[in-house]
């Protein structure tokens, strides 16, 4: 994408800026590889490596359309960000664009909601990581490498964004590696027809021969849904990294279109793999299905370098979490909607106040662990509720999509990225959140989380009512509103 998009005056983003206009700016630091790793990197996470035992052991075999599905809607939301991204480069994130378009309250809500999306995920992997260290660390006290992770965390996040994303790039590729070896390796078992303890022969007939792809029925299939979105948290991550960017007109649309790929690859292929080797009902809930499948096949070995792999999975998601928190609670202080001490650079040109903030809350991780039945259960509450916030964030992203199509559609024309389906394609993928909402009340873990959440939008809800009365809110409204009446008389004019 050679040609530069059109885009609205610089003054386009509803905004207050509470600091110097001399203080350092976030650096378009990551390049097009480091961007293309941290999409992939934030698609394949805990919820794949781990979450995706629970999904087979509820849906059996039809998790692969689980994933596919969820995968195909989602790519819509990413190619409506893309649109609206690319069509004013002075937005940082997707909080800016939702500020600008829907009005100062959906930055305020977007951006803390996102906050606690990663924040909550970064404990869900916090746990995760605890449990996967027991593979090696057997009973001993599961605090310990809980802590050590959120130090580690800190320590990788702390020197200038590139070394983010350098040590993004390698956890990134190191699980890329790990899947498509699982695949090969996999396969080679298929096709030599390797038997392992239990005098299971590997073949894809595995998928059909244990009660066909349904074998929990409708009602597993849906259950499906519930943890398998969260699997797909970070898929918006590129958008976040908007505003350090290099050349984010051609990096961006690059990363976003390569999705269904991914979905295909790592997501569908390693599935098929996997339940083609070890038929669906010898998974367990409680670990992980990559390492389930070397142990079953009595590689143990393997399955301590798997476990290893799908430990660095659950850090780099972590690591992401902590970055995107970080550079979220960095705008929303710019904005005047978070303390300005949070909008603070170091001499390195990072928000380490937000950074230090966002860690903080990630010592909560330490006390699930000991809080709940079983790690499978700490992690399924804490992952759909980490799964709604972020159906919240994005179908925030589809209304200012729907706004923008409304108020610029001048933009829309000159736009080279256009989302595909358009107007059509927002509705289409409301309709599939709707479902989510569904399947999650079918279950009564879920639906626990589902009857939780809502309590968060309420204190959003509290602080912000307080928090609109302030001189600098009053005037983010006001200029919302005549930009409002402007471009509702510019696109009559255009009609």
């Amino acid at each position: 994408m050679s040609e530069r998009i059109t885009r609205p005056p610089s003054d386009s983003p509803v905004s207050a800026p509470q600091n110097n206009s001399a203080e350092p700016h976030l650096a378009r630091s990551l390049s097009s590889r480091h961007i293309q790793l941290l999409a992939i990197g934030g698609a394949i996470g805990t919820g794949l490596f781990m979450g995706s035992g629970k999904t087979i052991s509820v849906a059996g075999p039809s998790v692969i359309f689980v994933y596919a599905i969820i995968g195909f809607m989602l790519f819509f939301v990413m190619r409506a960000m893309g649109e609206l991204l690319l069509s004013n480069l002075s937005y940082k994130s997707f909080s800016d664009f939702s500020a600008d378009l829907l009005g100062p309250w959906a930055g305020f809500f977007t951006g803390w909601t996102y906050w606690f999306c990663w924040v909550v995920t970064g404990i869900a992997d916090v746990v995760a990581i605890a449990h996967y260290v027991t593979f090696w660390w057997g009973n001993a006290p599961l605090w310990i490498p809980a802590l050590a992770c959120i130090l580690v965390l800190l320590a990788l996040n702390l020197p200038t964004v590139k070394a983010f994303g350098e040590t993004e790039f390698w956890f990134a590729l190191i699980k890329i590696i790990a899947i498509l070896t699982l695949i090969v390796v996999g396969l080679a078992m298929v096709l030599t027809g390797f038997t392992h303890g239990d005098g299971v022969t590997a073949g894809f007939n595995n998928l059909w021969d244990h009660g066909g792809f349904f074998p929990t029925g409708p009602m597993g299939f849906v259950a499906g849904f519930q943890i398998a979105v969260f699997a797909f948290v970070g898929i918006e991550l590129v958008g976040t990294a908007a505003a350090e960017t290099k050349d984010p007109e051609k990096n961006l649309p690059r990363a976003v279109n390569s999705i269904p790929i991914r979905i295909l690859l790592f997501y569908v292929g390693a599935l098929v793999v996997l339940m083609a080797v070890v038929p669906w009902d010898e998974f367990s809930a409680d670990e992980s299905p990559f390492v389930g499948m070397f142990t079953l096949a009595g590689l143990g070995t393997a399955a301590a370098v798997v476990n290893f792999v799908v430990l660095t999975s659950a850090a780099s998601s972590a690591n992401s979490g902590i970055y995107s928190t970080s550079r979220m609670v960095f705008g929303l202080a710019h904005d005047g909607d978070a303390p300005q001490a949070f909008g603070r650079l170091s001499r390195r040109k990072v928000p380490q106040n937000a950074l230090f903030f966002s860690c903080t809350f990630l010592l909560a991780g330490v006390v699930l662990l000991y809080a709940g039945e079983s790690v499978s259960a700490a992690f399924t509450l804490v992952t759909t509720i980490s799964a709604l916030c972020f159906m919240f964030v994005w179908s925030i992203i589809l209304a200012s999509y729907l706004v923008y199509r409304k108020r610029r559609p001048q933009l829309h024309e000159a736009s080279k990225f256009k989302l595909p389906g358009g107007v059509v394609m927002v509705y289409v993928v409301f309709a599939f959140f709707a479902f989510i909402l569904w399947a999650l009340t079918t279950q009564p873990d879920t639906f626990q989380a589902l009857l939780v959440t809502p309590f968060w939008f309420i204190l959003l809800g509290v602080v912000y009512a307080f928090l609109r009365r302030t001189p600098v809110h009053q005037a983010r409204v006001a200029a919302h509103q005549d930009k409002v009446v402007r471009e509702r008389a510019e696109a009559v004019r255009a009609r």
